[in-house]
């Protein structure tokens, strides 16, 4: 499931190509929310992607089992190579979920699958000490089920120089979605089981993100007018505009998103800042909109309320 986070990066992203454009005004709504919404499918392509890298270099065990078994001359360890990865019972949860099956049938994912590089990672994987100790064992258990799949995602691909390459080369978006991926991940190995690929985005979350969207080309120059005055210590043609985008969209969360808490909004924006500006913004961006936060509840312009959740 997209987080709140990942469409506060969409957003952003969306925010700096229609700035690059020239269009960051409310009469870019509409383009921007063409932008947006080609970001949010592209990011969950990459993701489905990346599991779909890992589901068929599992499966080639079964494969290259076979190849080896059927040379002319086989050695015993030809006979007998373990195929055990290929029915891991973690990723089972994949074939049995309709909507993933559904969503790999997508062109833009069957066309961002390389077999080579399948081949690649399932050869570097056997090579290693990990797959050795896992195949060793002939039961199977729920951590190491998990654990090898883990291990998979985040030392033989993530750590493959030549793999990252290829990807930054033929996967469209990847430099600028590849967070987005790690923290999607993330969400798949600790909730494997509850994720319904067809709704990535809920209903809620893409209204939040075209109204956030909205409000900030709406409100810029208010924004700016509540964000000016506190760069007094800061030479405004060197702040950085990935920082000013991320104030203004803080400023209009605290301001006309009354579900989110000032702290949530605060923190989730430094965290940004730290991701995908420079090293001193997530500082810059903590004092910026703590002191714009002061203000706002000293003139008592801070609504807040629960969030009724649907």
């Amino acid at each position: 499931m997209i987080s709140r986070r990942n469409i506060r990066v969409k957003v952003m992203q969306t925010l700096y190509t229609l700035e690059s454009m020239g269009m960051a005004t409310p009469e870019g709504y509409q383009q921007g929310i063409t932008i947006l919404n080609d970001k949010l499918k592209r990011s969950l392509d990459l993701f489905i992607a990346s599991l779909q890298y890992i589901r068929k270099a599992t499966e080639y065990a079964s494969y290259s089992a076979a190849m080896r078994a059927s040379k002319y001359l086989p050695s015993q360890a030809d006979l007998h190579a373990s195929t055990k990865i290929a029915g891991n019972e973690f990723l089972k949860t994949l074939e049995n979920n309709a909507s993933f099956i559904d969503k790999i049938k997508d062109p833009s994912i069957t066309q961002a699958v390389n077999e080579e590089w399948i081949k690649k990672l399932f050869q570097k994987l056997e090579s290693t000490d990990e797959y050795i100790a896992y195949i060793a064992d002939n039961e199977r258990n729920p951590r190491t089920e998990k654990q090898i799949i883990r291990f998979m995602w985040e030392k033989v691909m993530l750590e493959n120089e030549g793999l990252m390459d290829y990807f930054s080369e033929e996967l469209s978006g990847w430099e600028d979605d590849k967070e987005m991926t790690l923290m999607l991940m993330e969400n798949f190995f600790k909730n494997v089981g509850k994720i319904d690929y067809s709704k990535m985005i809920t209903a809620e979350k893409r209204e939040y993100s075209h109204e956030l969207l909205r409000t900030v080309l709406e409100k810029k120059d208010y924004c700016m007018e509540l964000i000016e005055p506190k760069l007094t210590n800061w030479d405004m043609e060197r702040v950085a505009l990935i920082d000013l985008l991320l104030l203004r969209m803080g400023v209009c969360e605290l301001l006309y998103f009354p579900t989110i808490p000032t702290k949530v909004t605060i923190n989730e924006y430094i965290e940004l800042a730290k991701l995908y500006s420079t090293l001193q913004s997530g500082h810059f961006v903590n004092g910026v909109l703590d002191n714009i936060l002061k203000d706002l509840e000293k003139d008592n312009k801070i609504r807040k309320q629960d969030r009724i959740r649907r």
